[in-house]
């Protein structure tokens, strides 16, 4: 199923990391009739409003990309938050897209879907395997319920939704407030503001502070409550505490190359490709040949052929397939800030999952490969950063 240019493309969450990026991708693609609205705007746990928005605009395709995230802290915090919201937000838009019709969903997921212990590279088969990592068991959870949503709704009513399951993302428009920022960004803040107090760059820090208040203090405060409450983040004149041993190791992908894998995925893969590739191999149904599947069985219900068996696992994994630890990753973010001074690991706090690599092996079959890698990515983060202050 194609989206021409005209056609009309919902993005939740278009302001986020991802959902900007993707917004942005779709522009440069030249599709134009796109939709998008804040939290302010519409309030996606809200069901009747979800209903009211989805009656007024109509659109053909939506894009999933809104979610209540966060790092390991946030996620200690406010568990209930994390499954609660994720689920309002997922039922009440995929429901109502399925009411009004909506050709194409594509939902985007995390991989923390998958069990702390899982082999690795984790593939997608992984998935419900084993228990899930305590630290962010509810969100993993939510996710694992959307997908399965959009597993269940093509297997019962024929639909044309896509999961996809991202890696860590970092990018433009990254969350960089240390109360509920993901490891990258924090870590790069961090290290920064740490740099700056060390060579006494005060109207720097001010400056910081008061785009991205910490604590609700700002750049107005005085030196010693802003360094008062830095350091409650492990925040000192040349030297940062993280949290863990570093040992973790941890796979990061460009937010903009998975804007570009969930366009293509948007755009050119279809819920009876992906049942192709997991079902219709040689071994089972033979190929033609030229090497081709026969998916001409896939294009009925769903996908849902008896003789197939069960369907399930049928998300994408989106990633680089390439990993490092949180120890290198702080040497990288370090050497690419100008930071010489000491960086400190505080073992009492958790690492979280110990090792988090996917296997990207379908996504690749579906014609998509990540671009940037690690260190560039790092230098354009913090040129984005740098120019956002």
């Amino acid at each position: 199923m194609s989206l021409d240019k005209l056609s009309k493309i919902y993005v939740a969450g278009h302001r986020g990391l991802v959902g900007s990026a993707i917004w942005n991708n779709l522009k440069s693609r030249g599709y134009n009739n796109l939709v998008g609205l804040t939290h302010g705007e519409l309030d996606l746990t809200d069901q009747m409003a979800v209903r009211r928005f989805f009656d007024e605009q109509r659109p053909d395709a939506v894009v999933l990309a809104a979610a209540f995230v966060g790092g390991i802290m946030a996620n200690s915090l406010y568990r209930a938050d994390f499954i609660m919201q994720n689920m309002k937000m997922q039922c009440n838009v995929i429901s109502e897209a399925y009411a009004h019709g909506v050709k194409k969903l594509l939902f985007l997921g995390s991989t923390c879907i998958y069990p702390k212990n899982a082999p690795q590279p984790m593939k997608e088969d992984s998935l419900l395997t084993s228990p899930l990592e305590y630290t962010n068991e509810e969100y993993a959870i939510a996710k694992i319920a959307g997908l399965k949503m959009c597993e269940s709704y093509n297997l019962q009513y024929g639909t044309n939704y896509i999961a996809v399951m991202p890696t860590n993302l970092y990018g433009p428009n990254d969350n960089f407030h240390l109360e509920n920022s993901h490891v990258m960004p924090a870590m790069m803040r961090k290290v920064y503001l740490a740099r700056l107090m060390h060579e006494g760059a005060w109207e720097a820090v001010r400056s910081d502070m008061t785009k991205r208040p910490v604590e609700g203090v700002g750049g107005t405060a005085s030196n010693q409550t802003i360094e008062a409450v830095l350091a409650k983040y492990g925040i000192y004149n040349n030297k940062v505490v993280l949290w863990g041993t570093g040992k973790p190791l941890r796979e990061f992908l460009w937010s903009e190359d998975m804007a570009d894998a969930s366009v293509h995925v948007l755009l050119n893969v279809d819920f009876s490709d992906i049942i192709g590739i997991e079902k219709y191999s040689s071994v089972h149904y033979g190929a033609s040949a030229s090497g081709q599947v026969d998916r001409n069985h896939s294009t009925g219900r769903g996908g849902a052929i008896p003789s197939l068996g069960e369907i399930r696992n049928c998300h994408i994994n989106v990633g680089t397939g390439k990993e490092l630890t949180i120890r290198d990753l702080s040497q990288l973010v370090a050497h690419t800030v100008g930071f010489d001074g000491e960086i400190e690991f505080d073992a009492s706090k958790p690492d979280g999952t110990p090792r988090k690599l996917i296997d990207v092996e379908k996504l690749h079959r579906l014609g998509w490969t990540h671009k940037v890698d690690i260190e560039e990515g790092v230098r354009l983060l913090f040129e984005w950063y740098k120019a956002s202050i």
